[in-house]
């Protein structure tokens, strides 16, 4: 038999945030066009950075307070999405793309716009894809089957009925604020202590926990490289615990239980990328870097 090693698998995340929308309006206060910088009124820690979200005018009206040139066809609209950093303050800065709203700073920001009037608007969350949490060290997950015992008097065995299922697991990372291992593509382990404090939303999340990653063949199988395996989760997070320790890396401890099914998806067919006619990308408008698949049958 093949053996395989640990440090071979890997943990995905997908944001999530459910269906609530946050109302308020933004003031011509608000609005800081110098510094691409611009609030409304949200508590503290409902968004996060990194969180892609989508922004509508309630009344259809454009949102002013963004620059044209924010929209692929330079006109403003009602509604716009983009990746976000919120600072200490409650800040909040538009990034077109998720690596820069992690490492934050107005250079990369999204220009805004000087406004006159109040804007009414909805927010909610609409991230949709999953990506590699850094620092990940181990995780564990563990499947649970509830049992109704139906013994009669005059049985001479006990017996049981088979019924709901549910797991838990506990993620252990190395904390890490900054993703220094992803260039900013990963998803970093503060955002699980971000997760667990966002207490009026939830603090549900997706995930792939996987046993076999692409590009990973102990025994040498022909045709099992590119072979994927993992679990497909949702799942709310339950603690969260942080260990300092003077002589000793910060460690992080993140416990969950799941919601819904828990699926084994197994990967053993190739996946292409379906192209345009002039070879290029066909790029999903949740983010620049994710490319749209089609199946191989």
């Amino acid at each position: 038999m093949s053996i395989h090693i640990g440090s071979f698998g890997r943990v995905m995340l997908q944001r999530k945030f459910g269906d609530t929308e946050l109302l308020s309006v933004v003031n011509p206060s608000d609005v800081n066009a110098t510094k691409k910088r611009f609030s409304f009124d949200f508590d503290q820690g409902i968004l996060l950075t990194g969180d892609q979200i989508e922004i509508t005018s309630t009344n259809n009206a454009v949102l002013a307070f963004i620059s044209a040139s924010a929209w692929a066809n330079n006109t403003q609209q009602s509604s716009f999405k983009a990746f976000i950093n919120v600072d200490e303050l409650g800040g909040i800065r538009f990034y077109s793309s998720y690596a820069n709203s992690i490492n934050g700073g107005s250079t990369n920001a999204i220009s805004l716009a000087s406004i006159s009037s109040n804007i009414p608007i909805k927010v909610k969350v609409a991230n949709a894809i999953s990506r590699i949490l850094g620092q990940v060290t181990s995780y564990e997950l563990n499947l649970v089957k509830e049992n109704v015992d139906l013994t009669v008097l005059s049985d001479q065995y006990r017996t049981r009925y088979s019924t709901l299922a549910s797991g838990s697991g506990r993620i252990t990372c190395a904390w890490d604020y900054k993703d220094t291992t992803g260039g900013g593509e990963y998803d970093t382990p503060q955002y699980l202590i971000d997760l667990i404090n966002r207490t009026k939303v939830g603090s549900e999340f997706g995930a792939h926990l996987f046993w076999k990653t692409s590009g990973y063949n102990p025994d040498n199988t022909a045709g099992a490289t590119d072979d994927i395996i993992y679990f497909d989760v949702n799942a709310v997070l339950t603690s969260v615990v942080s260990q300092v320790n003077v002589s000793a890396p910060i460690d992080m401890t993140a416990e969950f239980i799941t919601t819904g099914k828990v699926e084994i998806k197994v990967a053993t067919a190739a996946e292409y990328k379906l192209l345009q006619e002039d070879s290029g990308l066909i790029r999903l408008d949740q983010d620049a870097t994710a490319n749209l698949l089609i199946s191989t049958e």
